[in-house]
């Protein structure tokens, strides 16, 4: 089927966990797995921000190099962030040193404890997860964007939140569980927030 690689271990797996063994833990372990909590959440929206024009496996690769250089994604200590730490990071090559991107992390750091006066990132977000939810079929229905990702950017721009377009929401919404992007016949097709509903 499109959209499909069989490993070497037999199992079927979308064909982009294929390519590399990064990938292919990702895909088993957390892609599509849904993601609760603050900090996480900004975790993941600042990652994906980050990925912007370039390829996931950069991203995925200095994870723990962005983990140590943003304290964790404590969005707390990240919003308390001075001209010293914006130095600091545009000096790390452990992460990607895009001195837009390092501004939109520290700025949207405030903009999630802003939002705690108002139900907080995870409300926020999570309310933006589709009621119904196609998985693709093949490659051929493989989209960008989405109207509760576009929903998604606009509510976290009214929120103060910057680099948080409709298809880097996509992206987030995918990741972290909104949707199920799992391409039919997928060993982990099936097992995302709406299964996890259906057990409950």
């Amino acid at each position: 089927m499109s959209g499909l690689v069989v490993g070497e271990d037999g199992v079927a797996r979308c064909a982009w966990a294929g390519s590399t063994a990064d990938y292919l833990d990702y895909h088993d372990t957390e892609w599509g797995v849904p993601v609760h909590g603050e900090q996480a959440l900004y975790e993941r929206l600042t990652l994906e921000a980050f990925q912007s024009g370039l390829a996931w496996i950069t991203i995925l690769r200095k994870r723990e190099s962005f983990r140590a250089a943003f304290a964790g994604f404590d969005p707390e200590t990240v919003a308390g962030f001075d001209d010293r730490d914006r130095e600091r990071l545009m000096n790390d090559p452990g992460i990607v040193r895009n001195r837009l991107k390092v501004n939109a992390a520290i700025h949207n750091a405030s903009a999630v404890l802003a939002l705690r006066e108002h139900g907080g990132l995870d409300a926020l977000v999570w309310s933006h997860a589709p009621v119904e939810h196609t998985p693709p079929q093949s490659a051929d229905d493989f989209r960008a964007t989405s109207p509760e990702s576009v929903a998604l950017a606009k509510a976290l721009k009214r929120s103060g939140f910057v680099f948080v377009g409709p298809t880097t929401m996509y992206a987030a919404m995918q990741a972290c569980g909104l949707v199920d992007d799992h391409v039919a016949g997928c060993h982990r097709a099936g097992r995302g927030p709406r299964a996890a509903r259906n057990r409950s």
